[in-house]
């Protein structure tokens, strides 16, 4: 389980990716050892791992110019040839799945059951889009050019790769850059094993800056996807102001939970201890509880025992090699910068008046004897957060919850609706009448009333709303028409410039 023994078995699986002592890109149909190539370290405990080999924009450019010449043999392939290459893909994926998962937990630290179910939900969401993908594809014709994928770190799998297969068996080709932070080691296996099948796939690292000119902007492309911060979509979006090309854009916002004329406290209890999954390091976390001031008691009996059950530590800590891995609901952090960020705005929080009103111990979780912990952050959770704290108004990333008070239902709509729109929400209430009046003004794409919503698979629609989401929406159907040319005149559903259509 060690990250050499892995990476040697990277090497073993796909040699022409992987090199003894570093990963390549892949364009113009070749494994290309170009870049600039510097070693990273894991989260979980310090360890050196592979980095990405990271490319100046002058062969981006070329690398998408010959995306370009794939993409225009591709979108004539037959539909049926399509299907049978993803599905070799998919059934190479899911011979190598225990490799791709362990990967996946040395570089952005997953546990594994949550690195597994990244890998799983990645082939079998594909799988069902290639038994659906004629009724879809009726009607519609590949875009002008390949798609660009800018994905984070959190799901190189269930997003990145999941979306790239979809968007070839709709007929184009595509390109991705692999995440800066992590998981350049998984997501290069994973096309390796694609690029065999004959798919026509783009891998290439560096920085976003250097890269956007190529990645964004240039006339080759056909659409641009993108999942990760505001401060970043809006800048793809304000470099796609004058092009009119195709895009998703998938940002985030602060997903709040509200609680309001409730009883079944044993129920929450259950769903705030799943909230902390991966350390809420997911676009559909919930790291806001909006709750009613006659329900706080009852709340806070409920909360604390909730938070301090949670389970942390190294994903892969046992104490004989025979042991099963640890069953934990999260491992660290991204890195220790991002840990450091986190643990400076919870401390910034509270100098300014914010009240701790949990806060955890590295101590209580698990961990191999002297190993580094600068990436791990303990569970925290922080009452009536300042207003001039970054923690009021946007998403932490990590396993941090604030929680606010409120008297009226103006208030609580008030304070979900403080990130000018979400991806989900969510709200525990017993009343339904109030549920509905809520629920009709909660400004965010999935609404969920006693349950959570996710990003969800197959059929399940996705996008958000306000500043949560620019470009067309994604999920079942509308991922393909997203990446497929319509009738003339066709106006997806999606949050454009211009207007803003709900499925």
């Amino acid at each position: 389980m060690a990250w050499h023994d892995a990476y040697t078995r990277g090497h073993a699986v796909a040699p022409e990716a992987f090199h003894d002592d570093r990963v390549l890109n892949h364009w113009d149909g070749r494994w290309q050892r170009d870049g600039t190539a510097a070693p990273d370290t894991s989260p979980v405990d310090g360890t050196v791992i592979a980095g990405p080999p990271r490319l100046d924009r002058s062969t981006a450019l070329r690398a998408v110019r010959a995306s370009l010449d794939e993409h225009r043999e591709w979108r004539h392939v037959p539909l049926a040839e399509r299907k049978t290459r993803v599905s070799a893909a998919l059934d190479a994926l899911a011979e190598h799945r225990d490799l791709l998962s362990l990967l996946l937990v040395w570089e952005i630290g997953k546990p594994w059951r949550l690195a597994t179910a990244d890998v799983d939900r990645c082939i079998d969401g594909v799988r069902w889009y290639v038994d659906e993908i004629d009724r879809m594809i009726e009607g519609r014709t590949p875009l002008p050019g390949p798609v660009s994928n800018i994905a984070s770190w959190n799901y190189p799998m269930s997003v990145l790769m999941h979306a790239m297969l979809v968007q070839l068996l709709a007929g184009n080709a595509v390109i991705a850059k692999t995440p800066t932070d992590g998981g350049v080691s998984c997501l290069t296996l994973a096309c390796a094993l694609a690029v065999r099948e004959g798919l026509p796939i783009t891998l290439v690292s560096g920085g976003g800056a250097e890269l956007s000119p190529a990645l964004v902007r240039a006339g080759e492309l056909g659409c641009v996807s993108f999942v990760g911060g505001r401060d970043t979509g809006a800048q793809i979006a304000l470099s796609l102001a004058d092009l009119g090309r195709a895009h998703i854009l998938e940002q985030e916002g602060l997903n709040c939970w509200g609680v309001w004329e409730y009883d079944d406290w044993d129920l929450l209890g259950r769903q705030i201890r799943a909230t902390f999954d991966y350390a809420k390091q997911r676009c559909t976390a919930y790291p806001r509880f909006v709750v009613q001031r006659q329900l706080f008691d009852r709340f806070l009996a409920t909360y604390l025992p909730a938070i301090s059950s949670v389970r942390f530590g190294h994903p892969l800590a046992v104490e004989s090699p025979d042991d099963p891995l640890p069953e934990l609901d999260f491992g660290p952090v991204i890195n220790d910068a991002k840990a450091k960020e986190l643990n400076d705005q919870v401390a910034d929080a509270i100098v300014k008046g914010g009240v701790p009103l949990y806060r955890g111990d590295l101590a209580d979780g698990r961990f191999l004897p002297g190993q580094d912990l600068s990436a791990y952050v303990a569970p925290v959770a922080v009452l009536a957060p300042p207003r001039s704290s970054p923690l009021f108004h946007a998403e932490p990333f990590g396993p941090v919850d604030t929680i606010v008070v409120v008297d009226t239902e103006a208030e609580l709509l008030a304070a979900m609706n403080a990130s000018n729109g979400a991806l989900v929400a969510t709200l525990s209430c017993g009343d339904e009448a109030a549920a509905k009046r809520i629920g009709d003004e909660v400004r965010a794409f999935k609404f969920g009333l006693n349950r959570p919503r996710s990003r969800g698979d197959r059929d399940e629609l996705f996008g958000g709303l306000g500043a949560s989401w620019r470009g067309a929406y994604v999920g079942g159907e509308l991922l393909v028409r997203a990446v497929t040319q319509g009738p003339d005149g066709e106006r997806l559903p999606g949050n454009f410039p211009g207007y803003t259509l709900q499925p």
